[in-house]
């Protein structure tokens, strides 16, 4: 019996499928299932039901999952004692983070992470929050960054900056003439917004006090709402209506000439929160601070400041 024999198992559990525990372990599916097949035989008892779908553990493979769990959990402290102590950190880190977030924070502390610490390995996944939550309750991840709060019970919360909201407005749009935006300008009209499923989404929406019936009942010449920030962007330069981003999205925008459809807005200047959140029972919490403080040394100064206008949570 290996560590990497009870890792497997619990990998099949957590996703009822071994294709797909394979991919996240990293292995084929075939060299999962063999080394699955090898403790079984060890054990004399048959780990998965494999005729049904998704696959589920059998009433005894159960009781060996449950006690693998707890033995690869020790493991990882007992590895992390020692990490901590030496200060030499390895082992893999998986990160789950929005999509909101990702294109415009990984680069500005990523390669930093690593330079520093060569042995850690980082996972990293970009999916939305419902996701996170979900993986991060499964112990399919370590670590996620997102907006907060979550609400969850099982999952610590620690936030890491403020980020303030921008418009960014096409030269046809009425807004583009001020020099400032109001909270109040913001209308569901002209506004593009992402789908359903990310924060982002919901934030603008809270901060236009619409619902989903006033969006699906808007007028305008397109109704577009996309998964994907950067083909917003593209649409607004396109002048196909406005819409709102996140500060550091601006440091990105790829023509000079964008910066000038960016407004700012008077006080009190809506924001959100972004957080770094684990597992409560997560035992690679010096990976985590190592982590949190390499982002926190890579931002400007300016969103780590405490604030206290809030207007979107």
């Amino acid at each position: 019996m290996t560590l990497t024999q009870l890792e497997y198992i619990v990998a099949v559990s957590a996703y009822g499928s071994f294709s797909d525990a394979a991919n996240h372990c990293f292995v084929t599916q075939p060299t999962l299932s063999l080394q699955i097949q090898k403790l079984e035989d060890e054990l004399g008892l048959i780990i998965f039901d494999r005729s049904v779908q998704p696959i589920k553990p059998t009433e005894k493979g159960e009781r060996i999952i449950q006690q693998a769990k707890i033995i690869l959990h020790e493991s990882e402290k007992l590895k992390n004692e020692v990490e901590s102590e030496t200060g030499q950190f390895s082992g893999r880190l998986r990160v789950s983070i929005i999509p909101t977030v990702a294109p415009y924070l990984l680069p500005k502390f990523l390669k930093k992470f690593i330079q520093k610490y060569p042995a850690a390995e980082l996972i990293i996944d970009e999916i939305n929050t419902v996701d996170i939550i979900r993986a991060i309750n499964k112990n399919l991840t370590d670590i996620g960054i997102l907006a907060l709060p979550v609400n969850d019970a099982g999952i610590i919360e620690e936030p890491l900056y403020y980020e303030p909201f921008v418009g960014f407005v096409p030269r046809n749009h009425p807004l583009y003439k001020k020099d400032k935006l109001d909270v109040d300008d913001i209308s569901i009209d002209d506004l593009l917004i992402l789908r359903e499923g990310h924060c982002l989404r919901e934030q603008t929406l809270k901060l236009c006090k619409s619902s989903k019936k006033e969006i699906e009942g808007k007028k305008t010449k397109i109704l577009f709402e996309g998964g994907n920030l950067e083909t917003i962007i593209k649409l607004v330069e396109e002048e196909f209506g406005m819409t709102l981003l996140p500060l550091l999205a601006v440091d990105y925008l790829e023509e000079k000439g964008s910066q000038l459809l960016i407004r700012e807005f008077n006080p009190p200047i809506p924001k959100r929160e972004i957080g770094l959140v684990y597992n409560k029972k997560l035992s690679k919490k010096h990976l985590v601070r190592a982590f949190k403080e390499e982002i926190l040394n890579s931002i400007p100064v300016s969103l780590k400041e405490t604030i206290n206008s809030l207007i979107i949570h």
